[in-house]
């Protein structure tokens, strides 16, 4: 019969070759770097409430988000210690455990979007805007009292309301 084929060698194009069961995003960064990136980002979604990056790094950010508004509705202190362990700020806390949750309280997931922007200027990468779902209301109608406010000034001291573009 002769003798057993002989295994292949591993060279190291061999090992290389397929990233099986490897998750995540690199971002061109080591894992320090990365941590802090998202980390940042996470921080300034919650304070901010939207965010203009590119979009492997929104992707990449948006499972962190969900996740940390997922523990601001479980509201107990070991969940706080939990966020407070990825987030940057004692205000961005504040306003996970105070605001968000309360205003996801009924939703199940899907506390975030990502709107593509188009190419950046200085280098063409794609940019993309992360936000949390909701917030477009909360903004149009802070304008739209801010706007109102404005009209009922300029009809108290008789004149036209100025219009804004």
């Amino acid at each position: 019969m002769g003798r057993p084929p002989r295994p292949p060698r591993l060279t190291k194009e061999k090992v290389n070759q397929m990233r099986h069961r490897v998750a995540g995003y690199k971002l061109k960064r080591d894992g320090a770097a990365r941590k802090s990136l998202l980390r940042g980002l996470v921080t300034n979604v919650i304070e901010q409430e939207r965010v203009i990056t590119t979009v492997p790094k929104a992707k990449a950010v948006k499972p962190l988000v969900d996740r940390m508004i997922t523990l601001g509705k479980a509201d107990t202190l070991h969940a706080r210690r939990e966020a407070a362990r990825v987030l940057f700020t004692p205000a961005s806390v504040k306003k996970l455990f105070d605001t968000l949750a309360t205003r996801f309280g009924q939703r199940n997931g899907g506390y975030t979007r990502i709107v593509r922007l188009g190419p950046r200027k200085g280098d063409g990468a794609e940019q993309a805007m992360i936000e949390l779902v909701g917030s477009e209301l909360v903004k149009r109608a802070a304008d739209r009292a801010k706007r109102k406010e404005a009209r009922e000034r300029a009809a108290r001291e008789g004149r036209e309301p100025e219009e804004e573009k």
